[in-house]
């Protein structure tokens, strides 16, 4: 019997410590998002979401020298304003060459701006969470690790742009090869 007692309490042990995580998470994190998000939405509004679109359309433009815009400035720009998983809509802008690359910028940026950031992807905020949460208990500012998780992400967003699109430049080679050795035969 005492072994019934002790199951039923662990179990719904687990659902007091969730009810305790989500109060904290209701009073700590959730209203600084909703003011975050509504400051975002505002600032969207007032710049113009034209203008956000037109900053994004020049940075699909060929060449080595747009590489930074196409897989640094477009991906944080999308994230930042239009939020995960709305940001990838702007990959609309590239060309069918470059839209891979894109998407994979930008999704790879949707976690290093969480300390900073939190609205960019609120569904993710656990992770951040879990990770300060061990942090501060190692007595450490969480400041500090907040700016270098999003540095580290602005070069890795940029790596994987690049590497990205050459994966692609060279899968569309060989796919233009295939169909081009295939018409000889088929003549």
């Amino acid at each position: 019997m005492d072994q019934l007692v002790l199951i039923a309490e662990g179990f719904i042990g687990i659902f007091h410590k969730g009810g305790e995580v989500l109060a904290s998470l209701v009073t700590g994190i959730v209203p600084t998002l909703l003011v975050l998000m509504t400051a975002v939405y505002a600032f969207t509004a007032l710049v113009g979401e034209d203008r956000i679109n037109r900053v994004i359309a020049v940075s699909a433009r060929p060449g080595v020298a747009y590489m930074p815009l196409r897989y640094v400035v477009a991906p944080v720009l999308a994230v930042f304003f239009l939020t995960n998983p709305m940001a990838y809509t702007q990959g609309r802008w590239f060309p069918e060459k470059y839209k891979p690359a894109f998407y994979d910028a930008a999704v790879s940026f949707v976690h290093p701006p969480l300390g900073i950031f939190p609205h960019i992807n609120p569904g993710e905020i656990f992770v951040w969470l879990g990770i300060a949460t061990g942090i501060q208990n190692l007595g450490l500012p969480l400041g500090p690790l907040a700016v270098r998780y999003l540095l580290v992400g602005l070069v890795v967003i940029f790596i994987r742009g690049v590497v990205t699109e050459r994966i692609t430049a060279w899968l569309i080679a060989r796919e233009a090869a295939k169909q081009a050795a295939a018409e000889p035969a088929q003549a």
